[in-house]
């Protein structure tokens, strides 16, 4: 399955007709947010794939665009605090970042882990019917110690950390961390999880051979 991570920067070539070629075969669409939803549905829609989103400490409650308002991405899946399947692919997602000012989709720590572990049910369910517990864990902000930084705003999370160090998803996908040196590290393994910074985009691939 091939999978294309969106999060923080609209990318010019993406938001255009040019996408449909330059991405022919993707299956599914992940956004990890801070991005406008129109944004997402266009991409959605110009794919025609599912999209799964989760949203970031920038997006807005309502979103106005020639006079329609949006409250999410028409179409797409809010994997907030929920788990999904697509074609044996198991996803969950818990949003926003670190409370470091008033305003939306910001959570301390403490409410972080009370997030990560309102997925610990699914997750067990999961183990039980599919023999594992997720494949792909979507965040808005990194983990603790992978990928954050020493600020407040951009501190990680230490909940997701545990999440998968126990549940050991094949991947963790997250944005928030803003990429300017071609030399910042964007992904990497953490036991048996392969973390990534999906800043502006990323194509990922994951071999579903065998699962159910």
């Amino acid at each position: 399955m091939k999978i294309l991570s969106l999060s923080d920067k609209i990318v010019s070539f993406v938001y255009s007709p040019i996408v449909k070629r330059r991405f022919p075969d993707v299956d599914l669409v992940i956004g990890c947010g801070d991005l406008s939803y129109y944004y997402l549905e266009y991409v959605m829609s110009a794919l025609d794939v599912p999209l799964y989103f989760v949203r970031g400490n920038h997006d807005v409650l309502a979103e106005y665009d020639h006079g329609n308002m949006r409250v999410a991405p028409q179409g797409g899946m809010d994997l907030h605090r929920r788990h999904a399947k697509y074609r044996g692919l198991l996803v969950a997602g818990i949003e926003g970042s670190l409370r470091y000012r008033p305003g939306n989709f910001q959570y301390s720590q403490s409410s972080m882990w009370g997030h990560v572990f309102s997925l610990v049910p699914g997750l067990m369910v999961n183990r039980a019917t599919r023999g594992r517990f997720l494949d792909v864990f979507v965040t808005h902000a990194p983990c603790a110690g992978i990928h954050d930084r020493p600020d407040l705003p951009h501190q990680g999370i230490k909940a997701f950390r545990w999440l998968i160090t126990v549940f050991k998803p094949s991947y963790h996908i997250h944005g928030h961390i803003h990429i300017y040196n071609p030399d910042s590290v964007i992904e990497t393994r953490f036991g048996d999880t392969i973390v990534i910074n999906t800043y502006g985009f990323r194509e990922i691939t994951i071999d579903l051979t065998g699962v159910t």
